[in-house]
């Protein structure tokens, strides 16, 4: 295994954290706080380093919120000094992780993505189906509560295993013990914020070791995963169901994880494979419809937002275009007749 020492300069350099700072503010300059922070940016930043350099950086408090995603979802905002940060370490480890991860990961990757994802399930599917002339099964399963059970000791320790720098290690230990949803003891702490950019890269890295063990000790051959979503496709039932328990063991062993008891399915693919918000089917691809209603919700919200002068024409036809580009991934174009339909309805009103 390769290990990367002395990597703690490249994360603190100023030509990081300024390259960080422009990827970070690329969406965000009509934030007031981003705004502010940008009157005085090169003095906010020379002062993160200096904070970095002397090993007196501290991590800052939390701003929590809710948010239907489509589920009710806490989020948590950091400020933008330490979202600055956590765009710093992303550029150094994430090169570092990503030639580890397994091809069929599709969470927060270049080149990946919940469309590719889906693309490639089907075309699992297709392969083990023989073009559905064959039996074919689809074991679906999702980890409960993902992002507030990932143990603090066990993803430093994953770490540790690619990383030989006290100094970034001791950086990620302040970033990764600036929060915790879970803590059983004294001795345990768990957690990561849903929103911050190095908790995408720490979720991939964390389940990368159970990507390994499905694919080089389980030998599967059939397996994609979406974060905390995994799917196994194969043509024996019984096998699938065997996995099972195994899999189940190394998640709470190893990870501390366990598979959500309401969230397993184990069935014949022609009664459609549930995966990223589509449902795929023997010779053609539907939207889930929950996601199907929730994209007509928040686009008759967007008009609205619109015709109240709280949106810009630019951002709506964006979000119709959005809207668009995710029914192009389906067999749907009715379904997209009726999106424009029920836009230019929703514009005239």
């Amino acid at each position: 295994m390769k290990v990367y020492r002395n990597i703690f300069p490249l994360i603190i350099s100023p030509e990081n954290l300024f390259a960080a700072w422009e990827a970070f503010k690329r969406d965000k300059r009509n934030k007031p706080d981003v705004a502010l922070f940008e009157q005085y940016v090169e003095q906010h930043i020379f002062a993160l380093r200096r904070e970095l350099a002397a090993k007196a950086y501290r991590h800052g408090p939390y701003e929590g919120f809710w948010i239907h995603d489509p589920k009710l979802r806490r989020i948590h905002k950091a400020t933008v000094r330490d979202r600055i940060l956590h765009h710093a370490i992303f550029k150094v480890l994430n090169p570092i992780f990503e030639e580890t991860f397994i091809p069929t990961s599709f969470s927060c990757r270049i080149g990946k993505g919940t469309h590719k994802g889906m693309k490639k399930l089907a075309k699992m599917i297709r392969t083990v189906s023989r073009n559905e002339t064959q039996p074919c099964y689809a074991l679906k399963c999702d980890v409960r509560k993902f992002f507030g059970s990932v143990d603090h000791d066990v993803l430093l320790r994953i770490l540790d295993k690619r990383i030989k720098d006290d100094d970034t290690m001791r950086l990620l230990r302040e970033v990764i013990e600036s929060f915790a949803t879970t803590r059983p003891n004294l001795f345990e702490r768990r957690g990561l914020p849903i929103g911050n950019l190095t908790s995408q890269i720490f979720a991939n890295i964390y389940m990368n070791e159970f990507d390994q063990f499905v694919k080089h000790t389980l030998r599967v051959k059939y397996y994609a995963r979406y974060t905390d979503d995994f799917v196994i496709v194969a043509s024996d039932k019984e096998y699938l169901g065997e996995l099972l328990p195994r899999m189940r063991t190394f998640l709470k062993e190893k990870l501390h994880l366990e598979l959500h008891p309401g969230k397993v399915t184990l069935q014949k693919h022609g009664q459609g494979v549930d995966f990223l918000g589509y449902i795929i089917l023997p010779h053609h691809i539907v939207l889930r419809t929950k996601t199907e209603r929730r994209m007509f919700r928040r686009l008759k919200a967007r008009v609205s937002a619109y015709r109240d002068g709280a949106m810009s024409e630019v951002t709506l036809f964006g979000s119709l275009c959005s809207y668009l580009g995710v029914l192009s991934h389906a067999d749907a174009y009715r379904l997209g007749e009726d999106v424009q339909n029920s836009f230019w309805f929703w514009m005239k009103e």
